[in-house]
């Protein structure tokens, strides 16, 4: 009888040679291609599309011309409703000794200006939610490619045997931002890379996470199933990486029984740590915000590889649950709302990795899907923009306190070493010890990649 390869590897060893089939399915971590920068990622997505104009691009023509007509061609919104230039309604002021200006939307980011790289003229190819938020996480604008997370994941493995390796964390009314579950899958690469959902909320982190039968028993049931699924493998799907990502999966979610009520327990953190993040806030958005950044702390800290975040909602000018950010009415209300909630958290993150010495190791990224328009929508709203807007990055190897690029008097287009998507990503996996043209999947005939095939990595802003 002739044996496919991995009918051999189920028999060899007692079946231990599926161990190091797991290992060729990128499950186990990896040697990067060169020495990386950063051992992990915390992603702070900031969904339905933060000001930059408010934010992190101060522009003074903007407050000349308050009032009056854009003296430049504008192009088309998402409503059309366009009205005359609005500028910031948080004043700007130059913040650390590299004196980057940032408002006072966010004092206490603004407060650790030195360690952020911030990048004004990144743009984006999409103006609508769902494709915006589909092309900042996986370089394609639509269902079916592998968010960032995966990608990394595959790239590099698990450090943590009882954890996934990617983790999105979630809390009070946060939901998935337009484009759904999708945004964190894993498309075509094995389902062991997909993002696992956790609830930074008190309770239960991860619906039945808590054993409800003996674990011997669990065990045996467990065994059963895996022996099941290795016999079908051999007999029926030779090859198939899908079957071994459900074994693996398996396995990891009886590992995390332990391992996830451990991580969500705060219980060992002191109160000056829990008040660094503003569990103390009387804004309960702003404390179930802060429980998440020190949950994506403790989560790196055990080896976890890429963490996202989730805002929460207040239902004002626009922003909802999705979305939370996007104010096209209402904006200093809306927005003064959500710096709030996020502000101290992140600081308070920051603060912390760098006080343990976990930011040197850990990449924090700052970003929406897209900016927002220098002039109002309606009264005192505004509208999406993609061709120019702010985001920021810190620590993980990365130059702080430093501006990189510009948009135009107006904060409107990128005019100076403007960046994309697939630039940001280029950066990223660069920083973690990958070679973006090289971190491919065959799939559909070619090898597909995060950064399609574009993108540079932005070797000005690496320390």
């Amino acid at each position: 009888m002739i044996l496919s390869r991995r009918q051999l590897l189920s028999r060899l060893s007692c079946g231990f040679g599926l161990t190091a089939l797991a290992g060729l399915s990128h499950a186990s971590p990896r040697t990067p291609l060169f020495r990386p920068r950063a051992k992990s990622v915390i992603f702070c997505y900031m969904s339905g599309g933060f000001s930059h104009v408010d934010s992190f691009d101060p522009k003074p023509e903007l407050i000349k011309r308050a009032g009056q007509p854009m003296p430049v061609a504008v192009q088309r919104t998402q409503f059309n409703q366009n009205g005359t230039i609005q500028p910031s309604h948080w004043a700007f002021k130059p913040r650390g000794q590299s004196g980057t200006e940032i408002s006072d939307l966010f004092p206490n980011i603004g407060a650790l200006a030195d360690d952020l790289c911030v990048i004004r003229s990144m743009t984006a190819k999409f103006s609508e939610h769902a494709q915006g938020n589909f092309f900042m996480h996986s370089g394609f604008p639509f269902l079916g490619y592998p968010s960032a997370g995966a990608w990394t994941s595959y790239g590099l493995g698990s450090t943590a045997d009882n954890l996934p390796s990617f983790v999105v964390l979630k809390s009070g009314d946060s939901t998935v931002p337009h484009g759904g579950a999708g945004l964190f899958g894993n498309g075509f690469l094995p389902a062991l890379h997909q993002a696992s959902f956790i609830n930074a909320d008190n309770g239960e982190a991860i619906a039945n996470i808590k054993p409800r039968e003996p674990a011997s028993l669990q065990r045996s049931r467990l065994d059963f199933v895996s022996s099941m699924d290795r016999q079908f493998a051999a007999t029926n799907a030779p090859g198939d990486s899908q079957i071994d990502a459900a074994i693996a999966n398996a396995e990891l979610a009886w590992r995390m029984q332990a391992a996830v009520p451990d991580l969500c327990d705060l219980r060992g953190e002191s109160e000056p740590t829990k008040q660094l993040y503003g569990l103390d806030d009387p804004d309960p958005k702003t404390a179930a915000y802060g429980r998440q950044c020190l949950l994506a702390r403790r989560l790196v800290e055990r080896g976890v590889r890429f963490v996202e975040l989730s805002c929460l909602s207040y239902n004002i000018g626009g922003g909802n649950a999705p979305n939370p950010w996007d104010q096209h009415g209402g904006i200093k209300d809306g927005h003064g709302r959500m710096g709030h909630q996020v502000d101290r958290p992140i600081a308070g993150l920051l603060r912390d990795l760098k006080a343990r010495g976990l930011l040197d190791e850990t990449l924090v990224i700052f970003a929406g899907e897209f900016g927002r328009t220098p002039f109002s929508q309606g009264s005192d709203g505004r509208d999406h923009n993609p061709f120019g807007f702010s985001i920021w990055l810190a620590g993980g190897g990365i130059r702080g306190g430093l501006v990189h690029g510009a948009t135009d008097d107006f904060a409107y287009h990128a005019v100076a070493n403007p960046c994309s998507v697939y630039d940001l990503w280029a950066t990223v996996l660069h920083q973690l010890g990958m070679d973006h043209e090289a971190l491919t999947y065959r799939f559909g005939g070619r090898d597909v990649r995060l950064t399609d095939v574009h993108g540079k990595v932005l070797s000005s802003i690496i320390a």
